[in-house]
């Protein structure tokens, strides 16, 4: 029998909230096992006490921008509407079914005046990591790291060349040290000091947000883009840092200062960190070392110029401090310039008649110039750790655990794009994004 149509629109009903949320639901399951009421003192003193026309409950406030990053809604318009409709993100904010939703205007408002240049974002990215230590989901043997591209929200055909100071390198100062200490035990005197001019390089800035960086990667789309580098405990992907810069800000720059923040913050006594090959070089294994900490990393094969010799086959001997080359030459110390490389140079009387000359130099003195790092030893250590078993299962985590954090955050918490221009919130977009996701993965451990 057809059943006729019943106009329950229209029917009063008494029900409480409560009943119409599933028990498994994931912002039930986000509310018992997160504690937000930090948010409440953490803000008190942005807040005017006894004048001007009450705020919404800032707690609130900060529940609303999660859910947004929780359920991928990249728009605050669009949110707000939903928070009107969904029962479930109502009794999350503990909301009436009535009562009316704030104006998507006080979202940003509030983060263009009341939270701008202030560290509380940061601040509930680092309470929610402490609560995640209180239930026992950080604190395994090694750390993961990586970095992921988000776009810009900027036309990469849009853009000015501009000539900007070039940064140095954030290992700058250790390594003049080294090549300083270096040459003296070689006998050599130091270098002199570069007359302090500032060097610049032609380079694309977006007309639409400068702060992003012109990305020209390998196998990566190119144009105006931001990098979310982050770190994440191998027990349970928990993040334990993120940051942002620009696109063209290459890897392994940051990253020694984030550990150190990460371990320093959180008090973290980790053995090992998972890195991927854009991060092998010689600064880093160094730093990681002086650390005590057994860096996994991946390869790269260096590249070289059709018909010459492999640097492989450039046979180093550690206690003469001599290479030996295919045809027997041993090649000597020479000097250490200030890049930090050793310098080795062949002896041109016996290259000019070399047979096999053409394959190892091409040089007008005909000199072979073989380098290596003054850090060259931590490589080395690190090539150990790859090649052995426990290193290649090791390194076999990373896909569980980092990449695994930004296949999730792209796929579900819409992080593939930015929401926002400029640094600062683009900065605010990863920590939040990875508040949640961590927020997630608390909350599905604790309902198992």
């Amino acid at each position: 029998m057809l059943t006729p149509k019943s106009p329950q629109q229209y029917e009063f009903e008494t029900v409480y909230i409560n009943e119409l949320v599933p028990e498994d639901h994931l912002v039930r399951l986000i509310d018992m096992a997160i504690d937000f009421e930090f948010i409440r003192d953490e803000v008190a003193h942005l807040y005017c006490q006894n004048n001007g026309r009450p705020s919404v409950d800032p707690v609130r406030f900060f529940k609303i921008l999660f859910l947004g990053y929780l359920f991928g809604i990249s728009s605050e318009r669009r949110l707000i509407k939903e928070i009107q409709v969904n029962v479930a993100y109502r009794w999350f904010l503990g909301m009436g079914l009535t009562e009316d939703v704030i104006h998507h205007s006080t979202l940003s408002q509030n983060r263009i005046k009341r939270f701008k240049d202030s560290d509380i974002y940061q601040v509930i990215f680092d309470n929610i990591v402490r609560q995640a230590m209180k239930q026992g989901l950080i604190g395994g043997k090694s750390l993961f790291a990586d970095s992921t591209h988000l776009k810009a929200n900027a036309n990469k055909k849009r853009f000015d060349i501009k000539d900007l100071k070039v940064t140095p390198s954030a290992y700058v100062e250790q390594l003049n040290e080294a090549v300083t200490k270096d040459r003296e035990l070689e006998g050599k005197k130091p270098l002199k000091c570069k007359e302090d001019k500032p060097c610049t390089k032609p380079t694309k800035v977006s007309r639409t947000d400068p702060d992003s960086g012109f990305m020209v990667r390998d196998e990566k789309p190119k144009g105006f883009f931001y990098l979310d580098h982050r770190i994440v405990d191998g027990r349970h992907g928990i993040i334990v840092d993120t940051h942002a810069t620009p696109g063209n800000v290459h890897d392994s720059q940051p990253i020694i200062a984030r550990i150190d923040r990460a371990r320093d913050t959180f008090k973290l006594n980790h053995i090992a960190v998972g890195l991927d090959a854009g991060y092998f070089t010689a600064a880093v294994c160094h730093h990681l070392e002086a650390r005590q900490l057994i860096g996994v990393m991946g390869y790269r094969r260096p590249t070289k110029k059709k018909g010459y010799f492999a640097k492989r086959e450039y046979v180093y001997d550690t206690e003469s401090d001599t290479y030996t080359c295919p045809q027997g030459q041993v090649i000597a110390y020479n000097t250490t310039n200030r890049e930090g490389y050793r310098q080795y140079h062949s002896d041109a009387k016996q290259c000019i008649s070399c047979p096999v000359r053409k394959q190892c130099t091409n040089s007008k003195n005909h000199t072979k110039v073989i380098t290596r790092h003054v850090w060259q030893k931590s490589v080395e250590n690190a090539n150990e750790v790859r090649l052995s078993e426990g290193g290649k299962k090791q390194y076999r985590r990373r896909a569980e655990t980092v990449e695994r954090s930004f296949a999730d955050a792209k796929q579900h918490h819409g992080h593939r794009y930015c929401r926002y221009r400029g640094l600062s919130k683009v900065s605010m977009q990863c920590l939040l994004a990875a508040a949640c996701q961590n927020m997630k993965k608390m909350a599905l451990a604790k309902a198992v």
